[in-house]
């Protein structure tokens, strides 16, 4: 199943995972980058109480990790898609450019009335965005939330481009793990100790604004 989304006047193919089910309903969801990063291609799903993306205070999943660490969304969506406790997964076709928009639609239904939300920001060791199991309220009133950017705690944070993916490095699947955090928080940001300026690539959260809009 193909569907497609925009950022400006540019189309991009969005890669989904659909769980099938009957008399469902949609939701739109606005995401817009409000930092100073490229994010990597946004993935976003619908599920239960009971599935989660991530969980802070909590060691990151090993797909969760190639996310964070090198923005590959695919073996997540993957692992989201297998569980009985999601509904839809969706990953955009390309990345979330600084002030750019996304528009996705998702199924949501009966007790599949969470939103999760996930996206690198690439010019970090191990840096993402995340929104973790928003409560669909119901009625047509729109949702608006902000997510903040949060540490994958599976990297050290040493800023060097022989160890980050994003631009100005391109430096992928390279990684600094000896005293990484090994859980996940609430990214401090960049401080200017390796080879990125702060004053260029770091940010203040929240990082990605999201709307949610009832169909």
């Amino acid at each position: 199943m193909k569907r497609t989304i925009l950022i400006g006047v540019l189309a991009l193919v969005v890669m989904t995972w659909t769980v099938p089910a009957m008399a469902q309903n949609t939701v739109k969801v606005r995401v817009t980058n409000v930092s100073k990063q490229i994010i990597s291609p946004p993935l976003l799903a619908t599920h239960t109480w009971k599935a989660r993306a991530f969980v802070p205070g909590k060691s990151a999943s090993t797909e969760l990790s190639m996310l964070a660490e090198d923005g590959d969304p695919s073996a997540l969506a993957a692992l989201l898609a297998e569980s009985d406790q999601v509904l839809d997964v969706v990953v955009a076709g390309g990345p979330l450019l600084p002030g750019a928009t996304m528009v996705f639609e998702l199924e949501k239904r009966g007790r599949f009335n969470r939103l999760s939300a996930v996206g690198m920001l690439v010019t970090t060791n191990d840096a993402f965005f995340g929104l973790d199991t928003l409560f669909i309220e119901p009625g047509a009133q729109p949702q608006r939330v902000f997510a903040v950017a949060w540490d994958a705690g599976t990297e050290f944070n040493n800023e060097l481009c022989g160890f980050i993916p994003g631009p100005p490095c391109g430096s992928p699947l390279v990684r600094d793990t000896d005293d990484a955090e090994g859980f996940i928080h609430v990214h401090p940001g960049l401080h200017g100790g390796g080879d990125l300026s702060p004053a260029e690539w770091n940010w203040q959260s929240p990082v990605v604004e999201i709307q949610v809009v009832k169909q």
